[in-house]
């Protein structure tokens, strides 16, 4: 969708409520981030039965002042972009619209108002004030690492649920309801915590076959979470491996300092001034 003209003034608004260049913008996300803590922190006091009973009026108040000037902010966003429909359908604009959901929905399904908590997301928008874009290019490659394994992990995944289903059986068969494994998925849901290591003890097996079984799950449990990781990790490496050489490919030595530029788009030396060769030039001997 292309995008509309711009008013001189929604351009100022786009300027200081989406951008970070100006002493305003930074300021208003600053702003916004302390109204979004305060949001939920009130939500937070609002769920403790004591504090509830005694000012449950006063925070229910306090949260539609901030609903209003939440939705306010989303409006004035949807009037000053340009793409409106770009905005909408992006990351922060579906977690600004979840933001202000719950509020309005809770005046038809009061059990919908511990949601409110999703505003916390909105927090987000604190590496945009802190200028942390250079951590992108780290998340775009563990990204693009998790894409390319999706296959591996994928059979990864399937193998875990059969194992948690062949033990999940074993040891319903074995111990029985009267240990407290009264259905197969509970005997699935005890396999499943089991061979994640977590072990919430909620069901032990009392006989000394369970109790075989279950050291042989965790056993396994141990040898198989390591997959996923070494997946990943080798993805990662292959990543900053390429990535490497790309610098590498694209690094020119000064010819008056000798210090090594690895920006592609610097034409002068940041040390000495000299010009730099066009990258992937290299200066013949004796020049």
């Amino acid at each position: 969708m292309s995008k509309r003209q711009q008013t001189p003034l929604q351009q100022r608004f786009y300027e200081v409520i989406f951008g970070t260049e100006t002493p305003a913008g930074k300021w208003f996300d600053i702003v916004l981030i302390l109204v979004i803590l305060a949001s939920v922190a009130v939500i937070m006091l609002d769920s403790i039965p004591k504090l509830h009973a005694h000012y449950g009026p006063l925070y229910l108040q306090i949260e539609w002042v901030f609903t209003a000037l939440f939705t306010v902010e989303y409006l004035v966003r949807i009037w000053c972009t340009p793409n409106r429909r770009g905005y909408m359908l992006s990351v922060y604009g579906l977690i600004d619209l979840l933001a202000l959901l719950p509020t309005y929905l809770s005046l038809l399904l009061p059990q919908a108002a511990p949601l409110l908590i999703i505003r916390l997301l909105r927090i987000l928008r604190i590496f945009r004030v802190l200028r942390l874009l250079s951590l992108l290019r780290e998340a775009n490659e563990l990204a693009a690492a998790l894409n390319r394994s999706a296959r591996k992990i994928f059979v990864f995944f399937s193998l875990v649920i059969i194992l948690a289903t062949i033990f999940g059986c074993l040891i319903y068969v074995v111990e029985g309801s009267e240990n407290g494994f009264h259905t197969i998925p509970k005997s699935i849901y005890w396999a499943i915590v089991t061979i994640t290591t977590v072990g919430y003890g909620d069901i032990v097996p009392q006989t000394a076959i369970g109790r075989a079984i279950s050291a042989i799950g965790m056993l396994i449990g141990y040898a198989v979470i390591a997959v996923p990781t070494g997946i990943v990790t080798a993805e990662l490496t292959l990543s900053e491996q390429a990535r490497r050489e790309r610098t590498t490919a694209q690094s020119r030595n000064c010819t008056n300092c000798a210090h090594v530029e690895a920006d592609p788009h610097s034409h002068y030396c940041r040390y000495c001034g000299a010009h730099l060769p066009l990258p992937g030039h290299r200066p013949e001997k004796g020049a």
